[in-house]
C-alpha cells in the first residue's frame, strides 16, 4: 500500500496533473495528425505529458519511492524545456505583437502549467511524511517573518543588473536616434517596421521608449523582489495592499517564466557568440550589415540573458526556499 496520504490538496493537484496530461498529449496528438508544421515539438510535449502521467499513476499505486520521484522530477523539467521562449510570446502579446505560431504558443503555456503541476505532485508525496521537526502530522504554516537572501545571492543579483545595463543603453541610444555599433536608430526602426513590428511597439520607439529596455527595468524591479524582503510583505506604497503578504505564486510565476526562457537562449546563445568570435562559425547577419555588428549586438544581448537569466533563477531558488512553509507545531511555539 501506498505510504502517502492522497487527501486534500494533495489529492486535488494529483488530478489537475492528470488532467493537464491528457490534454497536452491530447493536443500534440492533435497537431500530429493534422501534420501541423513544427511537428517535432508536439511530439516531444507528447511523450513528456505520458511519461508525467505514467510517473503520476506510479505515484498513486507505490508511494514516495526514489524512482517515483525521479521521474515525476524528470517530467517536471523536460515540461519546463517544452515552455522555452514562453517569455518571448508573453513580451509579444504585451505589445500587441501577437505571436509567430499560436499552437506552439499553446504548448509553451502547457509546459509551464504542467512543471508547475508536476513539481507540486513530487512535493506532495511527502504528505503524509512525519515532521521530522517535532515526531507528529500536522499542516505547515507560512513563515511568520520576511527574509532577506544572503549577501551571496544579494551579490548574484547585483551582478545579474550589472549585466542588463549594457543592453538597456544600447536599446535607449537607437530609440532616441543614436547610434550602436555602427547601426543608426533609423535603421533599426526601419528594421522593426520590416519584420512587422506592432503599432503600439512603433509608437514606443517613436517616444523614444524601447519596450525591451523598459521590461529590462521591470525584470531588475523582479530580481530584487525576489531576494529582498519587501518581495514577501508589500510595502506601504503599495497603499491598500501594504504589510499585506504577497502570494508566493505572484513573484514566483514570472520567475520561472523567465528564468526557463532566458537561461537557455542567453547561454546558448553566449555559446554561439563565442564560437563566431573565435571564427568556427559564420554568424547570420540577419539585418546587420557586417559580422562586426551582428557579433558586437549579439554579445551585449545574449551576455545580458544569459547573467540575468542565472541570477533570476538563483533568486528564485532562494525566495522558493525562504518562503517554504514551516512546521506548524515548531511556528506556533515561537
Amino acid at each position: 500500500m501506498s505510504d502517502v496520504v492522497w487527501a486534500g490538496k494533495g489529492r486535488r493537484v494529483v488530478h489537475a496533473t492528470l488532467c493537464w496530461a491528457v490534454v497536452q498529449g491530447g493536443f500534440a496528438v492533435g497537431r500530429v495528425v493534422g501534420g501541423a508544421r513544427g511537428a517535432w515539438l508536439s511530439w516531444f510535449v507528447l511523450l513528456v505529458a505520458a511519461l508525467g502521467a505514467v510517473a503520476v499513476v506510479a505515484a498513486r499505486r507505490s508511494g514516495a519511492r526514489p524512482v517515483v520521484r525521479g521521474l515525476l522530477w524528470t517530467a517536471c523539467a523536460l515540461s519546463a524545456v517544452s515552455a522555452f521562449t514562453l517569455l518571448m510570446d508573453v513580451i509579444g502579446l504585451l505589445v500587441g505583437q501577437g505571436v509567430d505560431n499560436t499552437a506552439d504558443a499553446v504548448h509553451h503555456a502547457l509546459g509551464l502549467v504542467g512543471a508547475v503541476l508536476l513539481a507540486a505532485t513530487a512535493r506532495s508525496l511527502r504528505a503524509g511524511a512525519v515532521c521530522g521537526g517535532c515526531g507528529q502530522r500536522h499542516t505547515a504554516v507560512m513563515r511568520p517573518d520576511p527574509s532577506a537572501a544572503s549577501r551571496r545571492m544579494h551579490l548574484v543579483a547585483c551582478a545579474g543588473s550589472v549585466a542588463f545595463v549594457p543592453f538597456a543603453v544600447m536599446k535607449v541610444i537607437w530609440a532616441t536616434g543614436g547610434t550602436f555599433a555602427g547601426v543608426s536608430g533609423e535603421e533599426v526602426l526601419a528594421a522593426y517596421e520590416r519584420n512587422g513590428s506592432s503599432g503600439v511597439w512603433l509608437t514606443l520607439e517613436s517616444w523614444g521608449l524601447d519596450p525591451t529596455a523598459l521590461l529590462a527595468a521591470l525584470g531588475v524591479f523582479l530580481l530584487f523582489g525576489l531576494i529582498r524582503p519587501w518581495g514577501q510583505v508589500f510595502p506601504r506604497w503599495t497603499l491598500v495592499l501594504g504589510g499585506r503578504p504577497v502570494p508566493r505564486w505572484l513573484p514566483l510565476t514570472p520567475a520561472v517564466v523567465g528564468a526557463a526562457t532566458l537561461v537557455p537562449y542567453g547561454v546558448l546563445g553566449a555559446a554561439y557568440m563565442v564560437l563566431a568570435t573565435t571564427g568556427a562559425v559564420t554568424v547570420r547577419l540577419g539585418d546587420f550589415r557586417s559580422e562586426s555588428q551582428a557579433i558586437a549586438v549579439g554579445w551585449v544581448g545574449f551576455g545580458a540573458f544569459a547573467a540575468y537569466g542565472v541570477a533570476l533563477l538563483l533568486a528564485a531558488r532562494s525566495y522558493w526556499l525562504r518562503t517554504r512553509p514551516v512546521c506548524g507545531a515548531g511556528a506556533s511555539g515561537r
